[in-house]
C-alpha cells in the first residue's frame, strides 16, 4: 500500500498533560522532590504535531475539549502547525494526564488519565465533509475506549473505506485495551489499513510475547502492523510475516519518554503520505521518537 498526497486528519484525543520527573520511587505518605510542567498534550493531539513536525503540510485534528482551555489547546496546535477543530464541551472540563516520569528508570513514565471531554467526542462531531481533500486519517486508539467514540470510530471508518483514504490506528494503552476486551478491539478495528501497536499492546492482543512474531500474527487481520519497541526499534509485519525491521542510534538520552510512541506514529504517516516505502517511513519515525525522549511532553521542540 503506497499513499501520497493529500492532507493527514487525525481524530483523537486532546488533554493537559501535567509532567512531573522524580528520581527513584515515589515516598508514600509525605514529599517527593520532583519538576513538573504542564503542557498540551493528549496521544492524538501529539501524532498531529509530530506528523506536521516530520513535514506534512497540511494536518488537522478534530477533538472535544472542555471551555477552560480550549484556546490555549488551539493556540498551541496552530504553533505546531495543525488546524485544530475543536469541538467544545460545554459540560465537560478538558481531560488531563499526570505523567509521573521516573529520571532513575530510563525515563519511565506512569499516567493517571482523566479523559475529561476527550471521551465524549461521538458522530456528531463527524461528517464525511471532514474527509475533503484528505490523503490519510489516523484514529487515536482513546476513541475505543468510551461509547460515542466508538460510535465515531465506525462512522469514520465507513466513510474513509468509501472514499479509498487509508486509516491508521495506534491502540494507545495496554491497560485500557485490558479492560475493552481484546477480541472487542480487533471487531471495532475491522477494516483499519494499519494497526501501529506498542510491543505491550501487540502482545496484549495476540498472546505472543516477541514484537515480531506478534505483528506477523496481527498483520493477518490488517494489512500493515508496525510494532514499535522504543530503544529495540521497531518492525514491519505485513500477510503474516516481518518484512522490515528498523533498529534505532546508540546512546540516545532520556529524558522524558511520553509521547515518543505518538512521535513515532506521526512520522511514519508524514513519510507515507510522502509516498516513501515502509523502511524509510518507519526509520523516520524511529528518528522523531529519539528526539521526543530528549524533551519534555509529548510534543516537539520548538
Amino acid at each position: 500500500m503506497t499513499q501520497a498526497g493529500g492532507a493527514l486528519l487525525v481524530v483523537g484525543d486532546v488533554v493537559t498533560d501535567v509532567v512531573a520527573r522524580h528520581r527513584g520511587p515515589l515516598a508514600q505518605g509525605t514529599d517527593t522532590a520532583a519538576l513538573i510542567r504542564t503542557v498540551p498534550g493528549g496521544a492524538g493531539a501529539n501524532v498531529a504535531c509530530w506528523a506536521a513536525y516530520a513535514g506534512c503540510p497540511d494536518v488537522a485534528l478534530l477533538g472535544r475539549v472542555g471551555a477552560d482551555s480550549v484556546r490555549w489547546h488551539e493556540e498551541a496546535l496552530v504553533r505546531a502547525g495543525v488546524r485544530p477543530l475543536l469541538v467544545v464541551d460545554d459540560e465537560a472540563p478538558t481531560g488531563a494526564v499526570v505523567s509521573l516520569v521516573d529520571e532513575d528508570n530510563g525515563g519511565e513514565r506512569t499516567f493517571l488519565t482523566d479523559s475529561g471531554a476527550s471521551l465524549r467526542v461521538g458522530p456528531e462531531d463527524w461528517s464525511a465533509a471532514r474527509l475533503d481533500g484528505v490523503g490519510w486519517l489516523h484514529l487515536s486508539g482513546y476513541l475505543f475506549f468510551s461509547g460515542s467514540g466508538r460510535a465515531l470510530v465506525s462512522v469514520a471508518l465507513r466513510d474513509a473505506r468509501a472514499r479509498g483514504v487509508p486509516v491508521s490506528v495506534d491502540p494507545a494503552s495496554a491497560g485500557f485495551l485490558r479492560g475493552l476486551g481484546v477480541e472487542r478491539f480487533l471487531a471495532l478495528a475491522e477494516g483499519v489499513d494499519v494497526l501501529v501497536p506498542s510491543r505491550d499492546e501487540a502482545v496484549l492482543l495476540t498472546g505472543v510475547e516477541d514484537p515480531g512474531d506478534a505483528g506477523a500474527k496481527l498483520s493477518g487481520r490488517f494489512p500493515v502492523v508496525v510494532v514499535k519497541s522504543g530503544a529495540a526499534g521497531a518492525v514491519v509485519a505485513r500477510g503474516g510475516v516481518v518484512r522490515e525491521r528498523v533498529g534505532v542510534s546508540a546512546g540516545v538520552v532520556v529524558r522524558d519518554s511520553t509521547g515518543a510512541g505518538d512521535a513515532f506514529t506521526g512520522a511514519v504517516v508524514a513519510a507515507r503520505l510522502r509516498g516513501v516505502s515502509w523502511r524509510e517511513a518507519v526509520g523516520a519515525g524511529c528518528r522523531a521518537g529519539e528526539v521526543a525522549v530528549g524533551v519534555v511532553g509529548g510534543r516537539p521542540p520548538g
